[in-house]
């Protein structure tokens, strides 16, 4: 059976903030094992400018800079000449609300492009006329299309196949059949009085897998309602 392998290319202009979160824990052990691919591009490199400027003002006048389409056109253009991409994503706040679902949809795809918005937003004639699939992480807003690109970076690798140590364990996580994880518990079974689940202790498989839904479905009813009435 064949690995799946996944790249994801992320186009920036502050390729430094990825330093720390794209070289620790399971992304790091994601590319080592060969599983993930991650290629950070710094969008000044493919400016024309000899002051490397990859903004300007808008049009039409307004506070704020706007990326610019030639160094993000060059960067995709020349990403494209290598690979067929699945999908060509830009973090946006207007964007699709990221959920489980998205998240398990573009698991399985193979190349991903992440353009990370800065300032005002980039030219709209990249929206139109690049961009496959605009994606937000919330109604709010970030100083860059980094940090979002990150959160889906994160949420999309832990689900190939082979990334984590227990293969079910991203199937029994939160929203996951739209439901949230039931509670967990560790050693020691008694801690001040506060005992763990005597069920979880019993060792009968049955039993615990039927606790530990009733419980996700309760914790839902409680605290994502939203979920059970979108289902």
């Amino acid at each position: 059976m064949s690995i799946q392998h996944m790249r994801i290319d992320i186009i920036t202009c502050l390729p430094e903030l990825f330093d720390g979160p794209m070289n620790q824990s399971i992304l790091k052990r994601a590319v080592q094992k060969g599983h993930v691919e991650i290629e950070i591009h710094n969008l000044r490199n493919y400016s024309t400018n000899k002051h490397k400027t990859v903004d300007d003002y808008a049009y039409g006048g307004g506070a704020g800079m706007v990326l610019m389409i030639e160094p993000i056109d060059r960067c995709i253009t020349q990403l494209k000449e290598k690979r067929k991409y699945d999908e060509l994503i830009y973090m946006t706040p207007d964007g699709a609300r990221l959920d489980q679902r998205i998240c398990n949809q573009l698991s399985v795809k193979q190349n991903l492009i992440l353009l990370c918005g800065h300032y005002k937003g980039v030219d709209e004639r990249i929206r139109k006329h690049l961009i496959t699939k605009e994606i937000s992480i919330g109604d709010y807003v970030l100083s860059g299309g980094e940090l979002a690109a990150m959160v889906l970076a994160d949420s999309l690798i832990r689900l190939v196949p082979g990334v984590l140590n227990d293969e079910t364990s991203a199937l029994t996580d939160s929203f996951q059949d739209d439901l949230l994880a039931p509670p967990v518990y560790t050693r020691p079974e008694e801690y001040k009085g506060w005992k763990v689940p005597e069920v979880l202790l019993s060792g009968h498989e049955e039993k615990i897998n039927n606790w530990r839904h009733e419980q996700s479905v309760e914790r839902t009813k409680q605290r994502r309602p939203d979920l059970l009435n979108d289902g």
